[in-house]
């Protein structure tokens, strides 16, 4: 079944198309939240320049709030945003309590990683077995491994495309010509 942009968080897709918008009209104030409204802890901060530091390197582009909804659009519509789901899971995974790691652990490796997972991203057998292995005995670092398979996948192969797709050059030309 194509889940499509149905899979994107509301408030993702939502901050994609504002996103679009608002790079599109090049508001110059620096403190302009994306919704036009406040909301606590979730206010997003337009700096006309923001697109462009997405392009000097990956992890600039994931630590930005507003490149992170913008790559996970682009990765929904090129069908392939489980790997920024499994990425973001493991990294919510390892700020979790050592109490709760077990259960937490087996819902991302059913989700992400063992057989017949709905949403299973792309790691050869090695790094399965060695995941596999890893849910004996959860730790902190029992995903390293298959999320840095992740991470280098989606940083050689989807990063470039989304710095070549119209969702990005757009954005990035407006706010080059300001």
């Amino acid at each position: 079944m194509c889940r499509g942009l149905d899979s994107l968080p509301v408030t993702c897709l939502e901050r994609a198309k504002e996103l679009k918008a608002l790079f599109g009209s090049l508001l110059q104030k620096s403190d302009h939240s994306i919704t036009g409204k406040e909301k606590k802890n979730d206010k997003l901060k337009l700096n006309v320049d923001e697109p462009l530091r997405w392009e000097e390197s990956f992890d600039k582009l994931l630590s930005s709030q507003n490149g992170l909804c913008l790559f996970r659009a682009f990765l929904v519509s090129e069908f392939s945003e489980e790997n920024i789901a499994f990425y973001l899971a493991c990294q919510d995974y390892q700020a979790t309590k050592p109490s709760k790691q077990a259960t937490k652990a087996k819902k991302i490796y059913d989700e992400f990683i063992g057989c017949d997972a709905p949403r299973e991203v792309n790691l050869d057998h090695v790094t399965k077995a060695i995941t596999k292995e890893n849910m004996e005995h959860p730790r902190q670092s029992c995903f390293d491994l298959a999320q840095a398979k992740i991470y280098t996948l989606m940083e050689k192969d989807c990063y470039p495309r989304f710095l070549k797709s119209s969702m990005y050059l757009e954005v990035s030309r407006k706010a080059k010509t300001g």
